[in-house]
């Protein structure tokens, strides 16, 4: 019998991406992010490595990449088999290391730390596998799929018994399901055309392109002034119709009555949901501004900042999201999102995740396929965010075809970032940044 393979290292790059020069993801809080990732490789005592990711908008990066060194001494030596017989045992050796916790507990700095570990773990059992992450999870029992999740805190919402009926039950179907995905690949909606930042000129030439390209949903962002936010509405409307879904998202900016008086000025545009209107952790705000909006048609879309697991459960149970977005490196990895999917299921909320930023597309287009196989069974009022930005530095970029993510073939999660990406954009001493910094666009750091 060969030996178990055992993780043997854990490195740790800080990899940024001078996104703000041309002021890619603007929005109403965010005017000049540079998109940036720590990126975590696991090696082990085979040729075998797993890559995994977080997220940030630059500055930040540094801290986190400082927290996952601090998890380094709870992975390093542990055998994966061990690892996959009790996924939700280790997972909860990382959130619940009794000094680190302290910092969270399970959120922020210490929970993007977890994610990129977590997400690295899953994608050495998906290239072990020879699956891609969706295809592993679609493959597994209900009762495997279980044992991953850590349903602490969740018992008085969704007990494991619950959840594995709610597998059980998806298994009717299953092969069906995932033929059609195969076939036709999953919806998805554009950011790329609405940032807050970007002229009008810009903006009708990347709805038009995105229109030609088969693209039939879209997002727009909202917050900066009401007047120019209905002028950019109307724009949008001429271009795409009143037959194609309109999004807003104004990213955490207004008061709770402000975000209810300024979407009602905005409802004659129609959109389908209003995406983080107030403070992401204010559940009972938001929940406030769907009751008000509900009538008006409009959604509240929340959750790519949202902390973890609990923090959904008490959303769906106060009505307070109609559109779940879970992200793939905000809360704790793989395990913690599958608890997330299986209690919107429970309330029969859809799921529609957050991506963007770097490798957010490559790695949430798993979760929904994987939702649509084996957990809700429908895409209806369900979309992936696609943002057209830094997928040729991914080894295994995204695959949008007639508007529709198409299934990744790739074994793997994360997969990987290209060398020469990893070469140019490590900062501060990557050949970019060395001469951004030269040319003056950036001040090199002390």
């Amino acid at each position: 019998m060969a030996a178990p393979t055992k993780i043997t290292g854990l490195t740790i790059e800080d990899l940024r991406f001078p996104t703000s020069l041309q002021k890619d993801g603007s929005d109403a809080m965010h005017k000049a992010p540079d998109y940036s990732c720590p990126y975590v490789i696991l090696s082990t005592d085979t040729d075998l490595r797993g890559c995994g990711t977080t997220f940030t908008l630059g500055k930040g990066n540094a801290i986190v990449c400082m927290a996952i060194d601090n998890f380094k001494s709870l992975v390093v030596g542990q055998n994966l088999q061990d690892i996959f017989n009790d996924f939700s045992g280790f997972w909860r050796s990382l959130a619940s290391e009794d000094q680190i916790r302290w910092l969270g507990p399970e959120k922020g700095v210490t929970h993007l730390a977890i994610a990129a570990i977590i997400n690295a773990v899953w994608d050495l059992w998906a290239k072990m596998e020879g699956k891609p992450l969706w295809k592993l999870l679609a493959d597994m029992s209900p009762e495997m799929l279980v044992s991953t999740i850590d349903f602490r805190h969740m018992g008085d919402t969704l007990t494991k018994k619950e959840a594995l009926e709610i597998l059980k039950k998806g298994q009717v179907g299953k092969a069906e399901r995932e033929a059609e995905v195969v076939a036709n690949g999953y919806p998805a909606y554009t950011t790329s055309c609405g940032w807050l930042g970007y002229s009008d000129e810009k903006i009708k030439r990347l709805a038009t392109e995105a229109l030609s390209q088969g693209m039939c949903r879209f997002k727009m962002k909202v917050g900066g002034d009401v007047k120019d936010d209905a002028r950019r509405a109307k724009m949008f409307r001429e271009i795409i119709g009143y037959d194609r879904p309109l999004m807003m998202d104004a990213n955490q900016k207004w008061e709770v009555d402000e975000a209810i008086d300024w979407m009602k000025q905005l409802a004659e545009y129609k959109p389908l949901w209003i995406e983080e209107p107030t403070n992401p952790d204010d559940i009972l705000g938001h929940a406030a501004i769907a009751e008000a909006l509900n009538p008006l048609g409009i959604g509240v879309a929340t959750g790519e900042h949202c902390q973890n697991r609990i923090m959904f459960k008490q959303f769906l149970k106060a009505k307070a999201m109609q559109y779940c977005q879970i992200d793939a490196t905000r809360v704790g990895g793989v395990n913690e999102n599958l608890a997330i999917i299986l209690l919107a299921a429970k309330f029969g909320v859809p799921v529609c995740p957050h991506a963007g930023g770097v490798a957010l597309c490559e790695l949430v287009q798993h979760y929904s396929m994987f939702d649509f196989i084996c957990v809700s069974g429908t895409m209806e009022n369900r979309m992936i965010e696609f943002a057209d930005h830094l997928h040729e530095h991914m080894s295994e970029p995204v695959v949008i075809r007639n508007g529709s993510y198409q299934v990744p073939k790739s074994p793997g999660f994360v997969v990987g970032i290209t060398d020469k990406a990893r070469e140019d954009y490590i900062y501060p001493e990557g050949k970019e940044w060395q001469r951004l910094f030269s040319e003056g666009l950036f001040t090199k750091p002390e």
